[in-house]
This record gives structure tokens, C-alpha cells and sequence, in this order.
């Protein structure tokens, strides 16, 4: 939904659960004055955008595997239209098939009244409600070689982000 989304999550993670996540970052960030430094200094990873990137992936299978917590956004983009979710990208399948790691689909409502596709807002609510819900954990199946697998993992993917979505709007004040 925003930009935010990743920080605030990474916030959230570490603040209620104790965890710290590697996120999955867009590489063109890592160039940025301000945000490149921070994205180095947490150890996220770098990621091209709109192209296969079997090393990015790596890192984030290895980092999955030595029980850390890697976060992807499953879009890959900011959605200019926040009331849709865009194509869930296979990404997620080629880590969470051949690690067996269950996913944990989140939905985030209110970070897009801050700082959506289009730039940063300023407007009323000063403070707008934020809210996060955390799905059950989907345990993947299915072989990370096959494509009819991945699709089926995406899909059911999907369908969690979607719900969960619905649900963190409600929780923010924001039915549809």
C-alpha cells in the first residue's frame, strides 16, 4: 500500500514479537543518500526489480534456513490503487517452497494516508490509524521446480493477503 509498509512492519516485528526481519528492499534504495546507509546497516536485501534475481532469492532461502525472518512484499511494488491488490509475484514460492517455511500473510491498512504511490500526504488525520493483521501460517507444499506449484502456492497466497487485508482496514476504521 505504501512505502511504509516495510518499516512499519520491521517496526512491529521486532517491537511486539522480538524478531528481527531481512527484508527483501528494491536495489535502486540502496543507492539513495539517506535510506542506503539504514538498509546496509539492518542487513536487508537487495533485490532488482522486474527481473529474475536467483541471488537475491539465495540470500533470503539461506537466511529462512539459518531460522531468521525474511519479508518480501509479495506485489513487489507500491500499488497506485489501494483498494486492489495487485499480481502476487512467485517470489515467495521460490523461497517458501524449498525451505518449507510457513508463510505469514499480513495485511496493512493506513500507511497509504501517509505516503502512497503517489508522494507523501500531509493532510487530515495528522495521526492516521494504522493497523497491522497477522494471518495463520501457510505451510507451503509442492515442489519449488514445478511451475503448476508455485502457481498454486501464490494463489493461496493471494486469497490470505486479500482477507487479511480486508481485516487490518476494518481494524483501522477504513470498512470498504
Amino acid at each position: 500500500m505504501s512505502v511504509l509498509d516495510g518499516p512499519c512492519l520491521a517496526i512491529e516485528t521486532g517491537w511486539r514479537r522480538r524478531r528481527e526481519s531481512r527484508f527483501l528492499v528494491a536495489d535502486e534504495a540502496f543507492a539513495h543518500a539517506l535510506w542506503g546507509p539504514i538498509l546496509r546497516h539492518f542487513d536487508q536485501i537487495p533485490i532488482r526489480r522486474g527481473r529474475s534475481d536467483e541471488g537475491a532469492l539465495d540470500e533470503a532461502i539461506a537466511t529462512v534456513r539459518r531460522g531468521a525472518l525474511a519479508a518480501i512484499a509479495p506485489e513487489g511494488s507500491v500499488s497506485p490503487h489501494p483498494d486492489e491488490l495487485q499480481r502476487v509475484r512467485s517470489g515467495i514460492a521460490r523461497i517458501a517452497l524449498p525451505t518449507a517455511a510457513p508463510v505469514i500473510p499480513v495485511g496493512i491498512w493506513g500507511t497509504q494516508r501517509r505516503w502512497s504511490k503517489t508522494g507523501r500526504h500531509w493532510d487530515a488525520p495528522l495521526r492516521p490509524r494504522l493497523a497491522f493483521a497477522y494471518g495463520e501460517p501457510i505451510v507451503p507444499t509442492g515442489d519449488a521446480t514445478e511451475q503448476a506449484d508455485i502457481d498454486a502456492f501464490v494463489a493461496r497466497v493471494r486469497e490470505a493477503i486479500e482477507r487479511q487485508v480486508t481485516e487490518a482496514r476494518i481494524l483501522a476504521g477504513d470498512p470498504s
